[in-house]
């Protein structure tokens, strides 16, 4: 009973130990295993790999030729039998490992994995009878960079992959289409600089489908979605078309791409009837938005963002995003942020000045704007004004005439440092508040102005409005 009894204890104490060790950073583990043979067997039995040469604790500069190779096969044999959860695998600064990854990968992808991430140097061939019934049955996150695949119809499900990304994959759109047709539970798709993608269809077997990022692509692509789910898009530096078959059935829904305030209102809002909540991100704006019958009956969260470094062209009409306004009579908060490091638009206190107004408009529900970067341009005055006159329920508007980080900066506790010409539109804002829009705010409304501190008010002549 006694030999028993310390069998057991050991055991738990080896229980114990793997815990321990399977919730340790790989690199910190890796090194623990120097410390005890009871650290060195749970180690070996580490689930979690990224191998790296960072994590490998390789300087480029100072190992020797095939130090890299030595050390990833070296911990890859002794995991081989333990069944991996998790395998980041980073070879694309060397290509000395290229012969190698076939056997690292026979001996490193087995049934029960549930994260794959391969960075390679070159274009590897990775071959679909990696993709076991095991390994499709358990891989939940699988990452391919610089690789082609070419995934055919006898593949077969991929029955927990919620996460795919590919960069630099060579795979075709038909291809591509075959694999995610098996995969009924994907959440995620992004691609990136996958060049053979000509053609796309996002099925609507992908119930569950939540985002789609397309970026860094050289050639027009065309995507035709049907996933009825679907709510985060993301299109950076490629040309794309979107086709939505029938009426897509969303209520919260961001863009994030070029003219993204022209595209959503020209070309997408009308298949998306049951929004509630609408985020478009814009790297910059050319086409003034149009004015269109189709309305969003249930919209009540709105923001439009020019991200850091974006910029509308000096020839966008601000007054121009008042069609969004038309469109959503359920509109209960809007948040738009125009800031940007230069206003090159016409000033309200240059030219004419009439003042454009809708007043058509109904904006019954709108209860509470915020406008960042707030300035002097005439449509974006017209706009405000304009919201203020029809806007009958609302009860706060925010107008910030700083961009985003304020207007000073300070450095070692020292004096504030103005940020010349920004401050000087901030300036200019703030009058063009003063002149004509407190007037047009009702007695039932709070206006805020955030404007220019102190220190910037001292540091600074205003300049004239007129």
């Amino acid at each position: 009973m006694g030999l028993q009894r310390e069998e057991e204890e050991e055991e738990q104490r080896r229980d114990i130990w793997l815990r321990i060790h399977s919730l340790m950073p790989m690199r910190d583990a890796a090194r623990s295993a120097c410390t005890s043979q009871a650290f060195l067997r749970s180690w070996r039995c580490h689930p979690n790999l990224t191998l790296n040469r960072n994590t490998l604790s390789l300087n480029p500069f100072k190992e020797r030729k095939g130090d890299f190779v030595c050390k990833i096969d070296s911990v890859l044999r002794n995991h081989s039998s333990i069944g991996l959860k998790i395998l980041h695998l980073d070879l694309h600064d060397d290509p000395g490992t290229f012969v190698y990854v076939d056997s690292w990968l026979q001996v490193a992808v087995t049934p029960g994995i549930e994260e794959l991430m391969l960075m390679l140097y070159e274009k590897y061939n990775l071959p679909c009878s990696l993709l076991s019934d095991g390994v499709r049955n358990s891989i939940r996150y699988l990452r391919l960079q610089n690789c082609a695949f070419h995934p055919t119809v006898e593949l077969g499900p991929l029955r927990s992959l919620t996460s795919l990304r590919l960069q630099s994959v060579n795979i075709t759109g038909d291809e591509l289409e075959c694999l995610i047709s098996n995969t009924l539970a994907l959440e995620q798709l992004q691609l990136s600089s996958c060049e053979n993608i000509i053609f796309l269809k996002i099925p609507c077997v992908l119930q569950q489908l939540k985002s789609l990022s397309v970026k860094a692509c050289q050639k027009r692509i065309e995507i035709e979605i049907e996933a009825p789910n679907l709510y985060c898009i993301y299109f950076y530096r490629v040309k794309i078309k979107f086709l939505p078959r029938g009426a897509l059935l969303m209520k919260d829904f961001t863009l994030h791409c070029r003219n993204s305030f022209y595209y959503a209102r020209a070309k997408l809002l009308s298949v998306m009837p049951n929004l509630e909540t609408l985020l478009l991100l814009s790297f910059a704006e050319v086409v003034n938005t149009p004015m269109l019958p189709t309305k969003l009956f249930y919209l009540k969260h709105l923001t439009i963002q020019i991200i850091t470094g974006g910029a509308f062209s000096p020839s966008y009409d601000y007054f121009s995003l008042v069609s969004f306004l038309d469109a959503s009579p359920s509109l209960e908060t809007l948040i738009l942020d125009v800031s940007q490091g230069r206003m090159e638009h016409e000033s309200v206190f240059g030219g004419s000045s009439h003042l454009r107004q809708l007043p058509e408009l109904r904006l019954d529900c709108l209860k509470r704007v915020k406008i960042l970067g707030f300035c002097s341009a005439k449509g974006l005055v017209e706009l405000t004004c304009c919201i203020l006159k029809n806007a009958v329920s609302l009860e706060h508007i925010v107008l910030n005439t700083l961009c985003e980080g304020g207007c000073c900066s300070e450095l070692d506790n020292g004096p504030s440092l103005p940020i010349g010409r920004l401050l000087e539109e901030a300036f200019r804002a703030v009058s063009a508040i003063r002149l004509y829009i407190e007037n047009e705010v009702p007695p039932s409304v709070k206006l805020t102005v955030v404007e220019p501190c102190a220190r910037c008010h001292s540091s600074m002549v205003v300049p004239d409005a007129s």
